[in-house]
């Protein structure tokens, strides 16, 4: 004869073997007298060898639902916080931030929700990394050639440059995740340091197309022409979304900006001298970008 007392609302058995250590049923008296409405006890047969496998107390089994592992993750990444960020970007960008739980996201992965949490306290904390990856490098290389103060680079070079450095970076992510830039959520306090980078970069982009017209196509603040090299740059995220984007588009908008800048008519050289900025400050671009004629 075994006891065998019934956690009530979670399914759970708890089993007390008849070999017990002395003491331990007055133990449990004392537990049913001090507990009645969680613990209740009862007594009946239960058939020997039916407990957990490998428990290490053979006087108590715990029978019942338990917390199966998920599958393993395929998403590529060299830790769980890169896999979790792969899969936030393609749900939030093909299903939508709103639409999108933090339980979508880690399963998508092949973890625990619980799991998440370690990594990300919330849904727009992965929102909020998403969005600062996207103009890290771009923000990062348009300081460097910003900084160049030896005279070697023109000022219209270095808006080439960092057009075609910015572009690049946003046509070559696994996910396009520039289309997450019209959220709502996006243009809020909570995500003041992506806006403030994607700032800071807008303002070089205006500061370097300044001194980079030659011959202004009209007369005004000169800093519009760095606008819309930045504003051509972030087209590339639409015609991503339509399909549209091709490995030459990020040249063809750096191009596009310096006819803009009216500087066309020298635009082999300016190009040849954005390149060689590029490979000058370590970066890279892919070849048939670097091949377009």
């Amino acid at each position: 004869m075994e006891a065998i007392g019934v956690l009530r609302n979670t399914g759970q058995l708890i089993v007390f073997q008849s070999e017990v250590p002395l003491g331990f049923h007055g133990r449990k008296r004392l537990m049913s007298r001090l507990f009645p409405p969680c613990f209740g006890v009862s007594r009946g047969r239960h058939r020997a060898g039916r407990g957990s496998p490998g428990c290490k107390n053979e006087a108590v089994t715990l029978t019942g639902p338990g917390r199966p592992r998920t599958r393993e993750s395929t998403r590529p990444g060299a830790t769980a916080r890169e896999e979790i960020l792969d899969a936030a970007a393609e749900l939030f960008t093909t299903q939508g931030y709103a639409t999108t739980s933090t339980r979508a996201v880690a399963d998508a992965v092949g973890i625990r929700q619980s799991s998440l949490y370690h990594h990300f306290a919330t849904k727009d904390d992965i929102l909020e990394e998403l969005l600062t990856g996207t103009v890290a490098e771009g923000l990062a290389f348009a300081r460097a050639a910003s900084a160049i103060g030896d005279g070697t680079v023109s000022p219209a070079a270095r808006l080439h440059a960092v057009a075609l450095f910015d572009g690049t970076q946003l046509c070559s992510g696994r996910w396009n995740i520039g289309v997450l830039y019209h959220l709502p959520e996006a243009r809020g306090e909570r995500f003041r340091s992506f806006l403030a980078d994607r700032g800071e970069l807008r303002g070089l982009y205006r500061r370097l197309g300044s001194a980079a017209v030659p011959a202004p196509l009209w007369h005004g603040d000169a800093r519009h022409h760095g606008e819309l090299a930045f504003r051509l740059v972030e087209s590339l995220v639409s015609l991503r979304a339509d399909g549209q984007v091709t490995p030459d588009s990020p040249l063809q908008v750096a191009d596009a900006a310096m006819v803009l800048c009216g500087a066309g008519s020298t635009l082999g050289t300016i190009r040849a001298d954005s390149l060689a900025l590029i490979a000058r400050l370590g970066r890279d671009v892919p070849d048939p970008v670097a091949g377009t004629h």
